[in-house]
C-alpha cells in the first residue's frame, strides 16, 4: 500500500475561494483498475475510512478522499458552510487531482450520508465523469421530517443567523459497535457540536433538489442503507431507486444495520457487496 496526502486550494470562483482542503490517497502496489473518490459525511473526516481503503486496495482499487470545508484537517468552521456549492468545489479539485495521476483509469464516486447528498447533487451536473456511483446511507430524506414551521423559517435563519445551532446528531445512531462510537467521540477531528442554521438550510434545499430532479440520474447506481438508520432515512434510498432513470441500479437494505454501514459488525459483507458490484460495472479491460 502507498499513501500520500497534501492540500488542495479552492479556486477563485468558489464561495470559499482560497481555502485549503486536506486530501489523501491510498494506492495498491500495482496499477489500480479503478479510482474511488470517497466523499465522507457530516462532522467526520476522511481519516475514518482506513478500513474502507484497505478493503478497496485489496480488490485493486485506489481511493482518493478529501476533508470537506469545515471538516477534519481542512480550513473552515465546523457546523457551517458558506454555500453547499463549496462541497462540490472540493469534489472538483479532488477529481482533478485523481485524473492528474491516472488519466485513463475509470473513476467511481462513493458518498456516505451528507457525502451521499453531495454526490447525488454532483451527479446532476457531472455524472458523465464517472463509470458508476455508490451511495451509503445518503441523506436524501431526513430520519425525522422537519416541521412546516422549521422549513418556513430555515431561509430566514440561514440568512440572518447562519451560525445559530439548530441540529445535533446522536452518535449512538452511527453503529451497533460500541468501539466505533467510542472512537468517534474520542476523535479530535470529529465535530460534536450543533449544526448551524445555514448548513441545515442548505441540506434541506439540496435534499429537495435531488428529489425533484432524481430522474436526471442515469449512471449505474448502487444504494446501500441500514433499515435501522436513525440519522438518514432508508426511505431516501428507496426514493432514489424508484425515481432515477438508471437502467443499471441496485438497492440493498440491510435489516439490522444502523447509519454507517461501512462501520457495522457486518462491514466486510457490505464492503464485498460494494466491490463485487463495482467489479462488474468496470470496462472489460479493467476488471
Amino acid at each position: 500500500m502507498k499513501h500520500e496526502d497534501g492540500n488542495l486550494r479552492l479556486p477563485a470562483d468558489s464561495r470559499a475561494a482560497g481555502a485549503s482542503l486536506y486530501w489523501q490517497k491510498w494506492l495498491p502496489d500495482s496499477n489500480p483498475k479503478a479510482l474511488i473518490l470517497l466523499i465522507h459525511g457530516y462532522a467526520e473526516h476522511s481519516g475514518r475510512y482506513q478500513y474502507f481503503a484497505q478493503h478497496c486496495l485489496s480488490k485493486g482499487y485506489a481511493v482518493y478522499a478529501v476533508d470537506h470545508w469545515g471538516h477534519g484537517r481542512s480550513d473552515g468552521t465546523p457546523g457551517l458552510v458558506p454555500a453547499f456549492s463549496v462541497f462540490h468545489d472540493g469534489v472538483d479539485q479532488l477529481l482533478v487531482r485523481a485524473e492528474k495521476d491516472f488519466s485513463d483509469v475509470p473513476v467511481v464516486l462513493v458518498g456516505h450520508s451528507m457525502g451521499g447528498l453531495i454526490s447525488a447533487t454532483y451527479l446532476l451536473a457531472k455524472q458523465s465523469r464517472f463509470t458508476a456511483c455508490v451511495l451509503s446511507g445518503p441523506a436524501v430524506k431526513a430520519a425525522e421530517e422537519p416541521s412546516a414551521f422549521l422549513k418556513a423559517i430555515s431561509g430566514f435563519l440561514s440568512r440572518f443567523f447562519p451560525k445559530l445551532g439548530v441540529l445535533e446528531l446522536d452518535p449512538n445512531g452511527i453503529s451497533r459497535d460500541p468501539q466505533v462510537i467510542a472512537d468517534y467521540l474520542a476523535d479530535p477531528l470529529v465535530y460534536n457540536g450543533k449544526m448551524g442554521a445555514r448548513l441545515a438550510a442548505e441540506l434541506l434545499g439540496n435534499m429537495a433538489t435531488v428529489q425533484e430532479n432524481a430522474e436526471q440520474i442515469s449512471l449505474p447506481l448502487l444504494m446501500l442503507h441500514g433499515e435501522k438508520d436513525s440519522l438518514a432515512a432508508a426511505e431516501g434510498s428507496r426514493f432514489l431507486n424508484a425515481h432515477i432513470s438508471s437502467r443499471d441500479k441496485m438497492l440493498k437494505i440491510y435489516p439490522e444495520l444502523f447509519h454507517e454501514v461501512f462501520n457495522e459488525p457486518e462491514k466486510d459483507e457490505v464492503l464485498n457487496d460494494m466491490t463485487d458490484w463495482l467489479d462488474t460495472r468496470l470496462p472489460a479491460g479493467n476488471r
